[in-house]
């Protein structure tokens, strides 16, 4: 019978395995950096830029600039 550890041995379950990991630390990297900006908007609005300019100099959506700016209730 073919059972779990010899399945983790196989060179296709490391493969998998790795490839995962991978995956995960660059979507755990794209969150870092979303977050970042999310967390910046509130300074530059205070510092006067526009929604617009914001946008721009960050890449996001202006819609999404508009929330992140929004007060937290």
């Amino acid at each position: 019978m073919f059972g779990l550890s010899e399945l983790k041995q196989t060179r296709f379950y490391q493969e998998v395995f790795t490839e995962g990991k991978q995956e995960g630390k660059e979507e755990g990297k794209l969150e870092g950096k979303l977050e970042g900006k999310l967390e910046t908007i509130p300074r530059l609005l205070a510092l006067g830029l526009s929604i617009e300019q914001i946008a721009q100099a960050l890449g996001l959506d202006e819609q999404v600039v508009r929330q992140a700016g929004q007060p937290k209730l």
